[in-house]
């Protein structure tokens, strides 16, 4: 490098910003003749001068190596004819951004432009006159610039439509979740999107902020990235949902994001085992959503499960059947009238001494059916809140019918939080 720019020194060059003078015919036509010689040189030079290229696939070189020559021949046309440099973009590159930017970096794409320019300025000599040297020169630096502002272009747009394609993506993923499918297509978007996480999944519910801008879905990003594994994030109208896999330390994680959401109540559902399965979790977050406005004092955030009472009241069918489940037919089937206990106890005001009046049976022997209670269905009824749920269950039970067959094994209330 040291003879060109020696060279070019020692050649007049006139001031920045001025035009450029017209050029000799004689050199334009001996650029045009010699394209293909610089073209060859340029190829040498870029896998003797740079050792990532050496090591592209040959697709990939030959990506470059087209870029390379396009990018000599359109400097003809432009050293002939200046004009604005919007057509480098498409003149240069044509085809080629696609391939180009999932190649190499745009760090890389710069010194490609470098060695081209490196090849092109020491054949100057051999290009032009004495007098038509500078003018040539000044071209190729001036056309370079063009050049690097188009890579820098073109891989701009790049970033933009792999992000644009991320989200919808993403919001297709949550979609499909959301709608209950599974299906190979799910799993393969699953996949696109880079979903890694093994572990449980969530799904978080609430409102969304007034304006949820591109500074707010940074922040809700990198907010969820340090307290769970993986995340997907989905705003439809005024809702906003969370897919969270892998939650560390769940109940502060859960309190933390929750306020990121914008006001009113935050319902978090069950934990799921897989990304597909994760439907359930879903849909008892937005039933639980529904339903916590009629209980004004819950907890931000809520859980799912915790709201049994006003879903079922709402019409939620899934919470009439996890109320069964977990709650009346472990205490219909148990021994010691634990399901007499807790309805006299109820009945009565949750007075101790008048319910073992009623059942003439001692206080102390109530407290025990009580924590039997607890233990066998994970809700307190010495509570009042846990008390309303546990007589929800009661409710339903008895207005339901029998079951068929074997009853499944409950999870009890006392299975979730143990695992927390």
């Amino acid at each position: 490098m040291a003879e060109p720019y020696a060279r070019s020194m020692a050649s007049p060059t006139p001031p920045r910003g001025t035009s450029l003078p017209i050029p000799d015919p004689a050199t334009v036509d001996r650029l045009r003749t010699q394209i293909g010689a610089l073209s060859t040189a340029t190829l040498k030079q870029l896998d003797s001068s740079l050792p990532w290229y050496r090591n592209l696939r040959p697709d990939e070189r030959s990506a470059l190596g087209l870029v390379a020559q396009k990018g000599i021949a359109s400097f003809v046309t432009w050293y002939q004819k200046p004009v604005s440099p919007a057509w480098v973009l498409s003149d240069v590159f044509g085809t080629a951004p696609t391939e180009l930017t999932r190649s190499i970096s745009l760090q890389k794409a710069l010194q490609l432009i470098r060695v081209v320019v490196q090849v092109v300025e020491d054949q100057v000599p051999d290009l032009a006159a004495d007098a038509d040297q500078w003018p040539l020169r000044e071209a190729v630096l001036r056309y370079s610039r063009e050049v690097a502002f188009a890579a820098a272009d073109v891989y701009a747009r790049a970033a933009e439509t792999r992000g644009s394609w991320d989200t919808r993506l993403e919001a297709l993923v949550v979609d499909a979740i959301l709608r209950g499918e599974s299906s190979d297509a799910l799993r393969s978007r699953i996949a696109a999107v880079g979903w890694k996480s093994q572990a449980p999944i969530t799904v978080m519910v609430g409102s969304s902020p007034a304006e949820p801008n591109a500074m707010f879905l940074n922040e809700l990003r990198r907010t969820t990235g340090r307290l769970a594994e993986d995340t997907l994030v989905g705003i439809q109208g005024d809702r906003l949902i969370l897919v969270l896999g892998g939650v560390q330390d769940r109940d502060n994680s859960y309190s933390r994001l929750s306020e990121l959401f914008g006001p009113g109540p935050v319902v978090y559902g069950p934990e799921s085992a897989s990304l597909v399965a994760a439907s359930g979790s879903a849909q008892a977050a937005f039933a639980g959503l529904t339903a916590a406005r009629a209980w004004p004092s819950a907890p931000r955030p809520v859980a799912a499960d915790d709201l049994w009472p006003e879903r079922v009241i709402s019409g939620d069918e899934t919470a009439r059947k996890a109320l069964l489940r977990n709650i009346y037919r472990p205490l219909a089937s148990a021994q010691n009238g634990l399901e007499e206990t807790l309805s006299a106890y109820i009945a009565l005001g949750h007075s101790l001494e008048a319910t073992s009046r009623e059942l003439f049976v001692h206080a102390n022997t109530v407290r025990y059916r009580l924590r039997r209670v607890c233990d066998i269905t994970g809700w307190d009824p010495l509570l009042p809140r846990e008390a309303f749920v546990l007589q929800t269950a009661l409710v339903i039970g008895r207005l339901s019918p029998p079951p068929r067959g074997a009853a499944e094994r409950p999870s009890t209330r006392m299975d979730r939080t143990a695992s927390l």
